[in-house]
């Protein structure tokens, strides 16, 4: 059945990329054989691929946690089980570099979408295994990377921001996004298995503002798009290893 946001039927694929970014899309798609666009239906714009013989659908849930839910949700109507968020975030740790990337373990959930779904003590959490394979993906690859906790948040522009990204770097939070703990939550909840490979486009304390250090990104500052390509790799070279491990 046609769903009715993401626009897509069943395609017999179960491992997906979810970028936020509709253009990111486009650039994942560039590491895929025989990519072929799918459709592009209000955020979400899809395209399916081969990487290393695993098929893959790659498809953007735009900004903030409502959105991602929804494609979520249907991306498991038509046969979607395991789905790695590829993200960006703000560094809330000193030693956290530009380009590096952050592989959440838990998060914060101050999202709106997943506290509709359940009280706000129920965890936001990957699946072990899944996050195994990201965590084993980055370091074969030697890239820098970090796990810990991340926070999820609603708006980029409450007039105390600074003082709430300080609060959470106390308590060694180290980025924060908007979809992680929308995207962890849902999926567990549904029985499906996910991940998030977040890259830092700005740096605590010397850019403390994360919503210039993301427009920089967007403008394609080339630290902050070296790790773009950091995390398509880590995802697509995680997929392979779950794929093997499913059989």
């Amino acid at each position: 059945m046609l769903q009715p946001h993401i626009q897509l039927d069943d395609l017999g694929i179960r491992y997906a990329l979810l970028p936020g970014d509709p253009g990111r899309v486009g650039r994942i798609g560039a590491f895929l054989e025989d990519a072929k666009e799918l459709g592009f239906s209000r955020e979400y714009r899809s395209l399916r691929g081969r990487y290393k013989g695993v098929d893959v659908l790659v498809m953007s849930t735009g900004m903030g946690g409502t959105s991602a839910a929804i494609g979520l949700e249907e991306l498991r109507r038509i046969g979607v089980d395991t789905v790695i968020r590829v993200g960006s975030c703000g560094a809330l740790q000193a030693e956290i570099r530009k380009g590096d990337l952050i592989l959440p373990c838990g998060a914060v959930r101050q999202d709106g979408v997943s506290r509709t779904y359940i009280e706000e003590f129920y965890p936001a959490v990957p699946d072990p295994e899944l996050l195994q394979c990201c965590i084993a993906a980055a370091k074969e690859q030697g890239f820098p990377c970090h796990v810990g906790v991340v926070r999820s948040h609603e708006s980029f522009y409450l007039d105390n921001m600074a003082e709430i990204n300080a609060y959470w770097s106390e308590r060694r939070v180290l980025g924060s996004d908007q979809e992680t703990a929308g995207v962890l939550t849902v999926s567990w909840l549904r029985g499906l298995r996910a991940a998030s490979i977040l890259n830092a486009v700005s740096q605590w304390k010397t850019e403390t503002d994360i919503a210039q250090g993301v427009g920089a990104y967007a403008g394609g500052e080339t630290t902050a798009a070296e790790g773009e390509r950091r995390e398509i790799l880590v995802a697509l070279e995680a997929l392979v290893k779950i794929a093997e491990k499913d059989g």
